[in-house]
């Protein structure tokens, strides 16, 4: 299987490539971090039939797509790249909300716009977006990152009805904490926090079982649907208390 995985240098997507580092698979690593790449490189050529960098930041999107063509087509792309500006009251600056809708949202259908073609001309292929449990319920302090990935959540779902015919498969996968870069500027305590090994071998399956949404840990989950469920003065009280 040829599988791309964006925002493979770090975290989530560095763990990725290491559980699908087989020998019947071709892997295309793509992050900005040229160092780290080679570096995942190095450790995985052994353990895979093949193994691509490809060393561009995902808001640069003339050189994305021209980089994704030179690929041809994948049997999978799992979306993984994504940014975070940490938690914060305080009015968001302009630059930085643009670059985090550019890399968690933008940057996705770039390279989709690519892709999709293959995908359909195959009549086959997986798209993995990974969004966020954040994206179910948005805080004050974390509306950007929270508003961005429910855009993924909504583009996911448009994605899957619209190629509902083409054989292509679509799966949005909402995680909550998982030890990561991005995690790592959270500075209060994570609830239900996972290792990155754990939270990745949890992706890992609900791909291999084509699960069109999966969201984890449940319990986590279900606590945010509770919340979702309720009046919505009952709802403030409770974000306000948070």
């Amino acid at each position: 299987m040829k599988i791309l995985i964006t925002g493979a240098s770090s975290g989530i997507g560095e763990e990725l490539a290491r559980q699908y580092a087989t020998k019947n698979n071709e892997l295309i690593l793509l992050a900005r971090r040229e160092d780290r790449l080679l570096k995942l490189k190095k450790e995985l050529k052994s353990l895979v039939k093949s193994i691509t960098i490809l060393v561009v930041d995902v808001t640069e999107f003339e050189n994305l797509q021209s980089q994704i063509r030179t690929i041809g087509s994948v049997d999978m792309v799992i979306l993984n790249a994504g940014i975070s500006i940490g938690h914060s009251l305080e009015i968001t600056p302009f630059e930085d909300f643009k670059k985090l809708y550019d890399v968690n949202v933008l940057a996705n259908h770039a390279i989709l716009e690519i892709l999709l073609p293959h995908f359909i001309s195959q009549q086959n292929g997986k798209i993995v977006f990974i969004s966020s449990l954040a994206s179910l319920i948005s805080m004050p302090s974390s509306m950007v990152y929270s508003s961005s990935k429910r855009a993924v959540n909504a583009y996911a779902e448009g994605i899957r009805y619209k190629y509902k015919n083409d054989g292509i498969k679509v799966i949005n996968i909402l995680p909550g904490f998982i030890k990561s870069e991005l995690t790592d500027k959270n500075k209060f305590t994570m609830p239900m926090i996972l290792s990155t090994k754990d939270g990745v071998k949890r992706i890992k399956n609900a791909i291999e079982k084509d699960k069109k949404f999966f969201a984890f840990p449940f319990r986590f989950y279900m606590l945010i649907s509770f919340i979702n469920l309720l009046p919505q003065f009952l709802r403030d009280k409770i974000v306000s208390f948070i």
